[in-house]
C-alpha cells in the first residue's frame, strides 16, 4: 500500500471562510426551535436559554444509526428532548437551509458514535457552536470537518454574511489538532503527513516526572521514524502508535465505506492481526423493534451493518467476535478487558467506553469512524498529552456501596458537572480503590466515559497480576513484567484532586436524563418500578453476577420473587461471564427469582434489546451507564448498581439491598 495517497492531492483551507445559511439556536424552550423551522431570525432568539448536556443519542438517536450514509442528513436533532418534548422533526434542519447550530455547555455528550456530526454535516450544518464540547464529539467534527468554536458570536457574523476567520475554530486547539482543522479534516491532514508535505511539531519535552498516563503515552509517541520519548507534558500534540484497534457493528461498515471511497477496496490494512471487530450491539434488536420500524426495513437495514462488517473482516483477514462465535458473544469492551487489552498498552476502540480497560493499567481511548479509519493505515492516532484528574477515595471498603455508587457520586460532583474532567485522564487511588478487584475497578474507568473524559485509569497492582493469570493462564513471571514500573513517579503532576470519602458513601440513584443526577437512594425508596435490567459493559462482569446471584438467592429463601407486574432481566456481558453462571447455578436462580437471562452482547442500553420501555410512563431501574433522553426506550431510566436494582426488582419499587433486607426482617409490608 506504500504509494497509493502519493497519488492524491490536498491542500489547506483559506484564512477566511465564506458560510452561507442560517443559524439553528438549540434551545430549551421546544416552541422557539419549532419557530425557527417556521422562518424566526436568529435576532428574535436573544437571551433564551440555550440547551446544555446535549447527548449524541440527541443528535442522532439509535434508530437512525443503521444508516450509514447522506440518508443520515434527514434526521440531525430528531432525538432532541427540551422540557419533555421533541421539536426537532425529520428533514427540517436539512430543508430549512441551517448552515450552523448553537448551543451551550458540554455538547456531545456520551456515545462516540460519528453518526452525530456527520448526520449534521449531511444536512448542510458547517459549523457547530457550543459553550462546550465534549472531547470525543468535538474530535470527531474535526475529523470530518465540521468546524467547531466556543466563540458564540460567529452566530451573528454568520447572519449578517460576514467571513469567518478560520482562526476562530482553530484557537486554544494544539498545533496538530489545528492543522487537521486547516485541511478540512484528518484524512487529508494524513495524505498530507505521509507526503512529507507536514509533519508534528517535534516534542522536547525535558526529563520530568509523569504520571501512569503521561508514562504509556511517551512511550508510543511516533516521531522521526521512531517510536518512544523520554517524556511528555500535558498540551504537547503529537500521534502515538496503538496495539490494538477495534471496531463495532455500529461504526464498521461507515468506516469501510470511508476506506474503500479513499483508500481503495484492494487496499489492505495495516497491521491486521492487531485489529479486531465485533457484532455485539445489534445481536437482539429484532426482540425489541416495533413492527411499523420492521415494516419500514430499519430490521433489514440493521442486519445489513453486521453483514457489511462480515464481509469486509473476511476481505481484509480481521479476526470478527460474533454471536455465531461461541466464546467469542459478547460486548467489545467486556472482552478487550477480558481477554486482550494488556497494562501499558494503548488500546484504540470506536466506543466510548473503551476506557473500560484502564482498569488494567493501560490507555484505552474511545474514538469515532474516522479517526479508526484512518488508524487502519496510519496504525496511529493523534494525542494532545491530556492533564490528569485524580480522584482519591480514601476510607475502609464497605460491602453496602459499590463502584457504581462510586461513580455516580463523583459525577454528581458540582465541578465535575462544571466541566473539570472534560478531557482529561481520570486516576483513580486509594484504600478504597486498591481493595477493588479488577472487575470493580473497570466500573469506574468504564464510566469515565460519563464525565466527559480522555479516559479513566488504574494504577496497575498485584491485583491485575492475579487477574492476568487467573484469567488468562499467563505466567505470573510475564504479568509482573507487564506492571513493572507502570505508577507514577514521585512529585508528578497533576490538574486536580477530587477526594472522597468512603465514610460518606451510601447507596445512589441517578435519576433520569443524566448520570450526574445521584441522589440518595433513600430519598426515592419506594417509587414504583416498570422494568429492571442488570447488565451491560459497566454492569454484565462476573463480579456483578455474584452481587445480583447473592439478592435473588437470598430473596428465594425468603419466598420472594421478582415483584408482580415487573419485567426484570439480567443480562451477562460476554460468554465467559454467560459461563460462570452457568458454572455457578446462577442461572437457575435468577430463573426460579422470575428473572429473564438474556444472551451475553449490547441491548437495552442502547435501545435495542430486551429490558427497553415502550411507553413513556414507564419507569425502569438500570444498571447500565447512561440514562439520556431516549437512550433506553421512551420512558424514564433511573441509574443503580446490580445490588440495587435485584432488590428493586423484588419489590417492585426502588429501594437498597440493605433498606430492603431491614423491611422483610422486620415484617414491614413490602
Amino acid at each position: 500500500m506504500a504509494d497509493w495517497w502519493h497519488r492524491r492531492k490536498v491542500e489547506r483551507r483559506p484564512g477566511e471562510l465564506r458560510i452561507r445559511g442560517r443559524v439553528l439556536a438549540l434551545t430549551e424552550d421546544p416552541g422557539e426551535i419549532r419557530a425557527q423551522f417556521g422562518g424566526l431570525d436568529l435576532d428574535a432568539l436573544q437571551g433564551v436559554p440555550l440547551r446544555h448536556d446535549i447527548s449524541t443519542d440527541e443528535i442522532a438517536p439509535a434508530r437512525i444509526c443503521y444508516y450509514f450514509d447522506d440518508t443520515l442528513g434527514e434526521f440531525p436533532y430528531t432525538g432532541l428532548e427540551c422540557r419533555g418534548e421533541r421539536p426537532v422533526g425529520r428533514g427540517e434542519v436539512k430543508a430549512g437551509g441551517f448552515a450552523a447550530s448553537v448551543s451551550g455547555r458540554r455538547r456531545g455528550k456520551g456515545s462516540s458514535r460519528e453518526a452525530a456530526p456527520f448526520a449534521e454535516m449531511a444536512a448542510g450544518i458547517r459549523l457547530a457552536l457550543a459553550e462546550s464540547f465534549e472531547r470525543i464529539y468535538e474530535a470527531n467534527c474535526v475529523n470530518l470537518g465540521l468546524l467547531t468554536s466556543a466563540d458564540l458570536e460567529l452566530a451573528d457574523r454568520l447572519k449578517r454574511g460576514l467571513p469567518l476567520p478560520l482562526s476562530a475554530c482553530t484557537d486554544g486547539k494544539d498545533q496538530v489538532t489545528a492543522e487537521v482543522v486547516r485541511f478540512g479534516g484528518l484524512f487529508a491532514y494524513n495524505v498530507a503527513r505521509f507526503q512529507g508535505a507536514i509533519e508534528p511539531p517535534p516534542l522536547n519535552t525535558g526529563d520530568r516526572p509523569m504520571t501512569i498516563a503521561e508514562k504509556i503515552v511517551a512511550r508510543h509517541i511516533r516521531q522521526g521514524g521512531r517510536v518512544g520519548v523520554p517524556a511528555v507534558a500535558p498540551g504537547d500534540a503529537a500521534f502515538m502508535t496503538a496495539d490494538l484497534r477495534f471496531s463495532h457493528e455500529y461504526v464498521t461498515p461507515m468506516a469501510s465505506m470511508f476506506w474503500d471511497n479513499a483508500v481503495g477496496p484492494s487496499v489492505p490494512l495495516t497491521d491486521h492481526d492487531s485489529i479486531a471487530f465485533f457484532q455485539d450491539h445489534l445481536a437482539l434488536l429484532a426482540d425489541v423493534m416495533p413492527p411499523d420500524e420492521v415494516a419500514m426495513g430499519r430490521l433489514e437495514l440493521a442486519r445489513q451493518l453486521a453483514a457489511r462488517q462480515a464481509s469486509f473482516a473476511r476481505r481484509m483477514g480481521v479476526r470478527l467476535f460474533s454471536p455465531e462465535g461461541g466464546r467469542d458473544a459478547g460486548i467489545c469492551h467486556a472482552i478487550v478487558l477480558e481477554r486482550l487489552a494488556l497494562p501499558g498498552q494503548v488500546v484504540l476502540g470506536t466506543d466510548s467506553h473503551t476506557c473500560q480497560a484502564g482498569a488494567l493499567g493501560c490507555l484505552a481511548i474511545g474514538c469515532g469512524t474516522t479517526e479508526m479509519f484512518n488508524a487502519w493505515f496510519t496504525r496511529d492516532v493523534r494525542v494532545s498529552v491530556p492533564p490528569t484528574v485524580r480522584v482519591e477515595v480514601a476510607g475502609e471498603p464497605s460491602a453496602e456501596v459499590s463502584a457504581k455508587d462510586l461513580v455516580l457520586l463523583l459525577l454528581a460532583r458540582p465541578e465535575v458537572r462544571a466541566g473539570l474532567t472534560l478531557g482529561a485522564v481520570l486516576e483513580w487511588r486509594g484504600e478504597v480503590v486498591s481493595a477493588m478487584s479488577v472487575e470493580e475497578r473497570a466500573t469506574l474507568t468504564n464510566m469515565a466515559a460519563e464525565a466527559g473524559a480522555f479516559t479513566g485509569i488504574v494504577e496497575p497492582d498485584a491485583r491485575v497480576v492475579e487477574f492476568l493469570v487467573e484469567r488468562r493462564g499467563m505466567a505470573r513471571s510475564h504479568a509482573e513484567s507487564l506492571i513493572d514500573g507502570m505508577h507514577g513517579d514521585p512529585g508528578c503532576e497533576v490538574a486536580a484532586v477530587i477526594r472522597l470519602d468512603s465514610a460518606e458513601l451510601e447507596p445512589l440513584v441517578a435519576t433520569p436524563g443524566d448520570p450526574g443526577n445521584a441522589r440518595p437512594a433513600r430519598e426515592l425508596d419506594g417509587r414504583p418500578i416498570d422494568i429492571a435490567y442488570g447488565g451491560s459493559c459497566t454492569a454484565g462482569k462476573r463480579s456483578d453476577m455474584d452481587v445480583m446471584a447473592a439478592v435473588f438467592r437470598w430473596g428465594l429463601e425468603r419466598g420472594l420473587r421478582v415483584a408482580r407486574g415487573v419485567r426484570c432481566f439480567v443480562q451477562c456481558a460476554s460468554s465467559d461471564v454467560f459461563a460462570y453462571c452457568d458454572t455457578n447455578g446462577f442461572a437457575d436462580v435468577f430463573r426460579r427469582s422470575g428473572a429473564v437471562l438474556l444472551p451475553p452482547g449490547c441491548g437495552a442500553c442502547i435501545n435495542a434489546g430486551p429490558g427497553v420501555s415502550t411507553r413513556a410512563d414507564e419507569v425502569t431501574i438500570s444498571s447500565i451507564n447512561r440514562n439520556f433522553p431516549g437512550r433506553s426506550g421512551p420512558g424514564k431510566v433511573y441509574l443503580a448498581s446490580p445490588a440495587t436494582v435485584a432488590a428493586s426488582a423484588l419489590r417492585g419499587a426502588i429501594t437498597t439491598w440493605p433498606a430492603l433486607r431491614r423491611r422483610v426482617e422486620s415484617g414491614t409490608p413490602l
